[in-house]
C-alpha cells in the first residue's frame, strides 16, 4: 500500500512539474512590476491598514469612470441583510 501511495505522489509529481515551471516563469516575469508596485505603494497601503479597523464595515472598492478609487461605508442595515441570508 505504501509503494502505491509512493507511485501515485510520484505520478503526480510529473503532471504538475511543466505548471509549476511555467508559474516560477510567470512569477520572474512579474517580479520586476511587483516590486515597483510594492516600493510605491506599500508606505501608502500600510497607511490604509493603520486606518481601517474592521474590513468588513464596507462594501468592495469601486473604480470610478475618472480613476478614482473609493470605499463605501455599509449602513447598518447593510450589514444585517448580510449576517441574516440564508445560504442553500
Amino acid at each position: 500500500m505504501e509503494r502505491g501511495a509512493q507511485l501515485f505522489l510520484e505520478g503526480i509529481l510529473k503532471e504538475v512539474e511543466p505548471a509549476m515551471k511555467d508559474l516560477q516563469a510567470l512569477a520572474e516575469e512579474m517580479e520586476p512590476a511587483l516590486k515597483d508596485f510594492v516600493d510605491s505603494m506599500g508606505p501608502a497601503l500600510a497607511d490604509l491598514l493603520g486606518e481601517v479597523e474592521d474590513w468588513s464595515a464596507f462594501h468592495p472598492p469601486e473604480i470610478l469612470p475618472n480613476g478614482d478609487i473609493i470605499l463605501r461605508r455599509k449602513q447598518p442595515a447593510d450589514k444585517e441583510s448580510e449576517n441574516n441570508e440564508v445560504e442553500l
